[in-house]
């Protein structure tokens, strides 16, 4: 079994920040990618930033410059560093990662999601 947790959610104002982490736990052998994506309510689901195993990345238009995902393979874990944060940016944040658990299997798998509200 494998499992993602999300940390790091809250209540911020307009122009702070906020770091979440999401650390994946389990019968693992190694993850490739991991990603954070975020929905607001009445929106669709998007891609916030991605990171691949050897430490690429990509980020949405929408927080490039504010937001850094990075990752500790050791750990397991993946984080998203968010500064300078909008009204815009209050979402549920996903975590998610593709994992192979065994010789024969590799799955995406998704956190349960973390509030991010930013308002004054």
């Amino acid at each position: 079994q494998v499992q993602l947790v999300e940390s790091g959610g809250g209540l911020v104002q307009p122009g702070g920040s906020l770091r979440l982490s999401c650390a994946a736990s389990g019968s693992i052998l190694s993850i490739n990618d991991m990603g954070w994506y975020r929905q607001a309510p009445g929106k669709q689901r998007e891609l916030v930033a991605a990171i691949t195993s050897g430490g690429s990345t990509n980020y949405a238009d929408s927080v490039k410059g504010r937001f850094t995902i990075s990752r500790d393979n050791a750990k397991n874990t993946v984080y998203l560093q968010m500064n300078s944060l909008k009204p815009e940016d209050t979402a549920v944040y996903y975590c998610n990662a593709d994992i192979r658990n065994s010789l024969r299997f590799r799955l995406v798998y998704w956190g349960q999601g973390t509030q991010v509200t930013v308002s004054s």
